[in-house]
C-alpha cells in the first residue's frame, strides 16, 4: 500500500458478527446521503483532527524516527518531500530516498539503477511508513475523497466514523484502498482506523492507537495492528469484533526515538 478475499466464510462469520451485535448497545452507524466531493462534514472533522494533531507543522518539518530497526527521516517544505531510509543488508548500507522526482537508491554512496521491479516496491514500503507514521496529515491530499458515516461509539467513547476513498488521478497506485478513521468526538485524536487493500491477494486491518504523545508540537501514535482473517467482515464490523476480542493481534506498529525540527518557511 502507498497510503499503507473470496466470499466470507458463511456460518462462522455470521455467528461471530451475531455476536458483535449482541454487545453493542448503540445504534448502528447511518451513512451520510452526501456526495463524498462535497461532504463538508467529513472535512470539517478530518480538519479538527488535522489541528488536534498539528499536522499543518509538518509542511516545514525534519521528522526522525526508527521503524523496526530501520532509520527513517522526513523533510518537508514549500511542497518539497524528501522521504529517506537506512539500512544494513548483504550488500552494505543501502539508502532509498523518495521525493517528488521518485526513488533513488545507493548502496555504500554508490548510485544503484532500480528497474520498475525493484523501484515499485521500495516507493510503496517507504510512502506506507511515512503516510502512517504522519497521520492525518495526508488526509488533505486532493485525491482524497471523505464522507462522513455519522457517530460511533468504541472503547466506551464517542468519535465521529469518516470514511476516506481516493480519485483514480493523483490517488496512487493503491486508490481502490477504503479507510475508516475514528476521531474523537470532543480530543479530535485518530484513536482508531480500519483499511482494506488489494495489492498481494487483498486483505483488511484494525488498528489502535497506543503509546500517544506529542514531540514538537506534532501527536504521534504507536498500533495495535490487528486482522479479522481468515474471516471476511465489513470495515464497518472490525470496531465491533474488536470489542468482543473477536480479531487477532498480528503486531505492533511502533515508531523509536522519534525527533522533531521545526524548519523556516
Amino acid at each position: 500500500m502507498i497510503r499503507s478475499s473470496s466470499i466470507a466464510v458463511g456460518a462462522l462469520v455470521v455467528l461471530i458478527l451475531a455476536g458483535c451485535a449482541e454487545s453493542d448497545t448503540t445504534d448502528p452507524v447511518q451513512p451520510a446521503a452526501v456526495d463524498a466531493a462535497t461532504d463538508t462534514a467529513a472535512v470539517a472533522v478530518i480538519e479538527r483532527a488535522r489541528a488536534a494533531h498539528g499536522s499543518d507543522l509538518l509542511d516545514a518539518a525534519e521528522v526522525t524516527f526508527s521503524f523496526r530497526g530501520v532509520p527513517f527521516r522526513i523533510e518537508r517544505e514549500g511542497g518539497r518531500f524528501t522521504y529517506t531510509r537506512t539500512w544494513q543488508d548483504s550488500t552494505g548500507s543501502v539508502r532509498d530516498v523518495l521525493d517528488n522526482d521518485g526513488v533513488r537508491r545507493t548502496v555504500d554512496g554508490v548510485p544503484v539503477a532500480l528497474d520498475e521491479q525493484a523501484a515499485l516496491p521500495a516507493e510503496e514500503n517507504v510512502n506506507s511508513v511515512v503516510y502512517f507514521a504522519l497521520l492525518p496529515h495526508g488526509l488533505a491530499d486532493a485525491a482524497v475523497q471523505p464522507r462522513y458515516l455519522g457517530v460511533d461509539s468504541l472503547g466506551g467513547e464517542v468519535y465521529d466514523l469518516v470514511e476516506v476513498t481516493f480519485q483514480q488521478e493523483g490517488g496512487g497506485r493503491d486508490y481502490q484502498d477504503r479507510f475508516l478513521y475514528w476521531v474523537h468526538h470532543e480530543q479530535d485524536t485518530v484513536d482508531y482506523l480500519a483499511y482494506s487493500y488489494e495489492v498481494n491477494g487483498g486483505g483488511a486491518r484494525f488498528r489502535r492507537a497506543i503509546n500517544a504523545r506529542t514531540v514538537g508540537g506534532i501527536h504521534f501514535a504507536d498500533y495495535e495492528n490487528y486482522s479479522a482473517e481468515p474471516l471476511e467482515p465489513s470495515l464497518e464490523a472490525l470496531g465491533r469484533m474488536w470489542e468482543a476480542d473477536s480479531l487477532v493481534l498480528l503486531s505492533e506498529i511502533v515508531l523509536a526515538d522519534v525527533e522533531v525540527r521545526r524548519l523556516r518557511r
